[in-house]
Order: C-alpha cells, then sequence, then structure tokens
C-alpha cells in the first residue's frame, strides 16, 4: 500500500503532474476512475507570493480529489519556502511535492526544474528548509539525472531523505532526453534499494501490464501514469483492476470515450467559462478521438468552434457515423 507520511492510499496507481492538463477537471475524472492519488500541474513558487490571479486558482483542490499533491516549483530557498507555506496552510492539498523534472528551458533558466539534479546539496537545502516550515508532509517529482553524464538519481533521493522528504518520485529519463528515447526502469530499482521513504516509479507506463512490470521489476511502491491517460482515463481504471485482479478490463467503447470528453468538458466550463475551456478543451478532444477512423477530420472542425453546443453535435454526429460504418461492416462479415 502506498502512503506518504500519514497519507495512505487506496492504491499504488498515480496521475502524474502534467502542466496545462492536471487542472480540478480532469483530476476529478481521474479520481473517478480509481485513480489512488492525484497531483495537480506545477505552480511557481513567485506566482504564488506575488498572488497572480490565475496561479492562485491553480491551487484550488475539490474535496473530493482527496488526497491530492500540490506541486510547487521554483529556484529560490526563500520565495520557495513562503510558497510552500501558503500551500501548507492555505490549501486542502495533503501533499506538498517540490518540481525537480520539469526540463523545459524557461524552468531550468531559474534555476528550478531539472535544474536542480546537479546539486544533490541544493536538493537537500531546499527540502530540509521547506520540510522545517509545513505540516504537510513534503514530496519530490525527479528525472533520473541532466544528462548521461550526470546521472544522480540514487544520491539525489538520499538527499531528499536526509531533508526529510516523505517521498520521490523518479522519472526515468534524463533532463536532455525529455519525452524521448526508453525510460530506464533500472535507475528506479537502484533508488528503492537506496532509501527508506516510498518511492514512484514514472516513465514509459503505456499499458496496465506495463505498470505490473515496472512495480515487480523496481519493487517501486507506485506507479505513476501521465501521458497514457490522457483522453484515456480508463487506463487509470484498467491498471487499478488488473494490479488487483490479474485481469483486464475491456478498453472503452468510441461512445463511452465521447461522453466522458463531454462530462469533461462541461466541468471545465464550470472551472474556466466557457471561451477558455472550449479552447483549451481541443487537445483534450483529439487525445479523446486518437485512433477512431476519421478523427483527423474532426479534430480540424473542434478546433474551429467556440460553443459547447457545436462541439457536442460534431463529436456525437461524428460517433453515430462511426457506430453505423461498423454496423455496415459487421453484417458484411
Amino acid at each position: 500500500m502506498l502512503k506518504i507520511g500519514d497519507i495512505t492510499m487506496k492504491n499504488p496507481v498515480v496521475l502524474a503532474p502534467m502542466a496545462g492538463v492536471c487542472n480540478p477537471a480532469f483530476r476529478l475524472i481521474a479520481k473517478e476512475f480509481g485513480a489512488g492519488l492525484v497531483c495537480a500541474e506545477m505552480v511557481s513558487d513567485k506566482a504564488i507570493l506575488y498572488k497572480n490571479q490565475k496561479s492562485l486558482q491553480m491551487l484550488y483542490v475539490d474535496e473530493r480529489e482527496k488526497p491530492l499533491s500540490l506541486q510547487i516549483f521554483g529556484g529560490d530557498k526563500k520565495t520557495l519556502v513562503e510558497a510552500a507555506k501558503v500551500v501548507d496552510q492555505q490549501t486542502n492539498a495533503d501533499i506538498i511535492d517540490i518540481n525537480m523534472g520539469c526540463p523545459v528551458p524557461k524552468i531550468t533558466k531559474c534555476d528550478a526544474g531539472a535544474k536542480w539534479l546537479l546539486d544533490p546539496n541544493k536538493i537537500y537545502e531546499m527540502v530540509a528548509a521547506v520540510v522545517d516550515v509545513v505540516k504537510k508532509p513534503v514530496t519530490v517529482k525527479m528525472r533520473m539525472g541532466w544528462d548521461e553524464d550526470h546521472i544522480y538519481a540514487v544520491e539525489n533521493a538520499q538527499a531528499v531523505e536526509r531533508a526529510g522528504g516523505q517521498g520521490v518520485a523518479v522519472h526515468g529519463r534524463t533532463r536532455v532526453q525529455m519525452y524521448e528515447g526508453i525510460a530506464d526502469w533500472d535507475i528506479i530499482r537502484q533508488v528503492k534499494e537506496a532509501v527508506n521513504i516510498p518511492v514512484i516509479g514514472n516513465g514509459d507506463v503505456k499499458t496496465p501490464q506495463d505498470a505490473k512490470r515496472l512495480l515487480e521489476t523496481t519493487k517501486a511502491d507506485g506507479v505513476m501514469i501521465g501521458r497514457a491517460a490522457l483522453g484515456n482515463p480508463w487506463m487509470l481504471y484498467r491498471t487499478v483492476q488488473f494490479l488487483e485482479t490479474g485481469e483486464l478490463s475491456p478498453e472503452p467503447t468510441p461512445r463511452e470515450k465521447i461522453d466522458v470528453c463531454m462530462l469533461h468538458l462541461d466541468r471545465l466550463i464550470a472551472l474556466k467559462g466557457e471561451r477558455v475551456a472550449i479552447r483549451e478543451m481541443r487537445k483534450h478532444v483529439a487525445w479523446y478521438v486518437k485512433g477512431m477512423h476519421g478523427a483527423t477530420k474532426v479534430k480540424d472542425q473542434i478546433n474551429q468552434f467556440e460553443s459547447k453546443e457545436m462541439i457536442e453535435a460534431t463529436l456525437y454526429g461524428f460517433i453515430e457515423d462511426f457506430e453505423a460504418k461498423q454496423g455496415e461492416e459487421s453484417a458484411v462479415r
């Protein structure tokens, strides 16, 4: 069972903190599909302290999402500590996570995100400073290293543990790899062997079978699922079921996908208003219809729309055509 501090998850399946994706609308769906822990998208420490309205809204947690981890990032100890206090005292998140994995240049140029991976001493200093001032458990999300010549995953995880961190998620890629190449699960195993705090493995978990294999080969306490859940929260549900029973539940039907897509849109509209929600939803629609015959055409149409009614009519029209074609093909067989 995955346990971080005094927070116990009902299963070891964790939704990754994906930037631009993991807002309350998507997180709640992930929770309803069984994720033991959901992680919010990263928020800048300075944006929290400057009371940037958009960033403060990102600290909102729906009670139904809990247990939930809120992630902050920054390169300056003073501002990181102050932002952590805000998350600790003014939000109902269960866990404070510090980002040490984001590979994007605009983040690493601020000495934040994956830049920390080069210096275990800085990791110790920053995490210890945060742990000292908060009551909620503190965890870290990191990559295995900066590049092939600087892989300090074991030393970095040990620094987190020494500093009082209560868990670490390890993505088996370097910063230089971004999201390319193959994730190295062996480094996750090495980290697990080197520390006594919970370790969550991340990277290349595309199927429930992958999740089981990662847990078995690394002995990690949890498995983090990111891109495989985009447009496909069934991946979370199917993984939980597979880990618990050894049986694979069926893939969703195209209509089930569109039903959840529309639920997602409704929640996003309630959260951000129709105009913003529709623009943000375009990428999600592309993920929900991915792999369906005619998906490219419907994506292009959706990208032109500004109203929920147009999106709904188009998607359900698309599904009716899709089902009719499938029916004709079955009749021919």
